[in-house]
């Protein structure tokens, strides 16, 4: 029998019901993340756990409803009289219930208990600098990690099913290609700047900077770049990161250091790019799986975008110059000029120990080490016990340095601690998003640098709202919205030639 145009708009408006509902009670559960992250005591880590394994139990049946699965295979066999968003909703909804189903309610339960435990441990042992301490956790979240692949997708390898998990349709396979051509191509750039190493001189940027003043400057460089207090609020963390709720209440964390003004400023305008995507987010389909963003590689692209080809560029030095002599006068209030600061901010150093903290010609090495370990733990060939002494010698190998301890070794991310497995590579992807995408602001954008100087940023911040976060998951992977933006799927050669360009110029090479 014919199914009618209205039975259709009927029960996409159910199916739409549900998935509000559980936006909502998703939101929740981002709350409690921020909290826990930000406010929380430490003596309300069990507490909490409780309290998310309840409400991880709540979301899992939501999300495993056989209504909510009756209502998608409906849908799937007919959506008369439904646009693309519609149909982008019933697709993403469909995958999300495939992956849900296929993880029992017990195992949903286990892994929200653990992320308390594990992020606990994590800070205790990164205060110790003892590994030894985060070792059991992180060994169950391995188990919990495979057990889950297994559930969701027994033919595949358990790293490429929670790759997917972040970045739609990538494979191991996919990222190898794609890391191999980067790193053959940054190996050459890194050994001809570090001979010249020393050539730029950034020490007057060192001293001790109140960090109380740094927050202030942050604040006021995060609302000039178009974050919004009205849907959002600023705080400190250990990690930097933007959470929350909703694109009304988007939560960003950031960290000072007194002896680093620009670890602190970069941090905040990193988070800023990704708030700045949660709250430009389109209200059209609120609470819908179109409205999220399309996957962790693109999001990364828009801090990225924000933090190396906005706030690492000259025209942004001319902007930030004024503004550090403001906070810092006895530091920025004389003769220096923006192209110093500029060159300041883009130094090559020979000791890259700190992945937030790399230059942006080293960090995919840091990216490289990290998917290499954790798709190790993934296939069985490599051991938990031996992460501090294989993440040594590939910093060695890689980047030339080693790190003196856990802390600022094998333990300085926090991704590990809360079973991110697969999340690292979106850092290097979303670095190659970044170049294509702002490359292609700059063609739509009549004088963008000459605007990003005058500290003009609305409209690249619009621009990126039209093309970028309202679009959302409209299309099915980072290629397609990078062909729909760019007119071309993601090209690390694309990145590659930005980082030549500009580095052979600040370098002289």
């Amino acid at each position: 029998m014919a199914v009618s145009e209205q039975n259709v708009k009927e029960t996409y408006d159910k199916l739409c019901e549900k998935l509000k509902d559980l936006s909502s009670l998703q939101g929740i559960s981002g709350l409690l993340g921020w909290d826990e992250m930000v406010m929380m005591p430490s003596g309300a880590a069990a507490s909490r756990g409780a309290q998310k394994a309840a409400l991880a139990g709540v979301v899992y049946d939501k999300e495993t409803d056989p209504e909510l699965g009756q209502l998608l295979d409906t849908l799937r066999k007919e959506q008369k009289g439904l646009d693309e968003w519609a149909s982008a909703n019933i697709r993403d909804a469909h995958k999300s219930y495939v992956k849900a189903t296929a993880i029992p309610k017990d195992l949903a339960q286990r892994i929200a208990r653990h992320e308390t435990d594990s992020y606990q441990a994590w800070v205790e042992a990164r205060k110790a600098s003892d590994f030894s301490k985060f070792a059991p956790y992180l060994q169950k979240w391995v188990d919990l990690s495979k057990e889950k692949a297994a559930f969701i997708d027994s033919t595949k390898p358990a790293y490429d099913v929670l790759l997917d998990n972040y970045e739609k349709g990538m494979t191991s396979a996919r990222l190898d290609e794609i890391f191999v051509q980067v790193r053959e191509g940054l190996v050459p750039l890194i050994a001809a700047i570090k001979s010249k190493i020393g050539t730029i001189d950034d020490a007057w940027v060192k001293g001790t900077y109140e960090t109380e003043k740094q927050a202030e400057l942050c604040k006021q460089v995060a609302l000039d770049l178009g974050f919004n207090l009205e849907n959002g609020r600023l705080d400190v963390s250990v990690h930097p990161f933007t959470g929350g709720t909703h694109p009304t209440d988007v939560r960003m964390t950031t960290r000072f250091k007194q002896d680093d003004l620009l670890d602190g400023l970069t941090a905040a305008v990193h988070e800023t790019g990704h708030a700045l995507y949660e709250q430009g987010r389109n209200l059209n389909y609120d609470g819908l799986p179109v409205n999220s963003s399309l996957s962790m590689g693109i999001h990364e692209s828009q801090s990225l975008l924000w933090e190396r080809m906005v706030a690492l560029s000259l025209p942004f030095a001319k902007y930030l110059k004024p503004k550090l002599a403001a906070h810092f006068p006895e530091k920025f209030g004389g003769e220096v000029t923006a192209e110093e600061l500029y060159k300041a901010e883009n130094v090559v150093r020979d000791v890259s120990l700190i992945r937030v903290e790399a230059d942006e010609v080293t960090y995919a090495m840091h990216i490289v080490l990290r998917y290499e370990l954790e798709r190790g733990l993934m296939d069985g060939s490599v051991k938990v016990e031996d992460l501090p002494r294989l993440w040594n010698e590939k910093m060695e190998k890689y980047l030339c340095c080693v790190p003196p301890n856990d802390a600022q070794g094998v333990l300085q991310d926090v991704h590990w601690s809360m079973g991110l497995f697969g999340y690292f590579p979106t850092y290097s992807l979303g670095a190659m998003y970044a170049t294509q995408i702002y490359l292609r602001s700059k063609d739509a954008i009549p004088g963008l640098e000459e605007q990003i100087a005058e500290g003009e940023f609305k409209h690249l911040k619009a621009w990126l709202n039209e093309n970028i976060h309202k679009v959302g998951s409209l299309h099915t992977s980072g290629d397609e919205l990078m062909k729909a933006v760019t007119g071309s799927v993601l090209d690390p050669e694309v990145f590659l030639g930005y980082i030549r360009s500009k580095y052979t110029a600040l370098y002289s090479l």
